[in-house]
């Protein structure tokens, strides 16, 4: 398995709560339910699943450099002085 990032790791663990909806123009959308505000499209399941590895691990970056208080997701910690600086690389 290649190594991957702290956040790669939140995001792959977030993508496995992951709800999917098939929409009436035939795309999907993606949500991660603890992860208010990442959703994803895509125009079939397994492009909208990458998305959602796009947009969850922006969306945790962008949590983590603010300071926000992350869910703990699939036993991945980022709230910790440890994860915070290992997911600035």
């Amino acid at each position: 398995m290649p190594l991957q990032t702290v956040l790669e790791h939140y995001a792959r663990e977030a993508v496995k709560q992951a709800t999917y909806e098939h929409l009436e123009d035939g795309s999907f959308v993606g949500r991660v339910p603890p992860l208010k505000g990442a959703i994803a499209f895509g125009p079939d399941a397994p492009q909208c699943e990458s998305e959602l590895l796009s947009v969850v691990e922006d969306w945790a970056r962008v949590g983590v450099q603010r300071g926000l208080r992350l869910p703990v997701i699939g036993g991945v910690d980022l709230n910790t002085e440890e994860a915070r600086k290992l997911a600035q690389y």
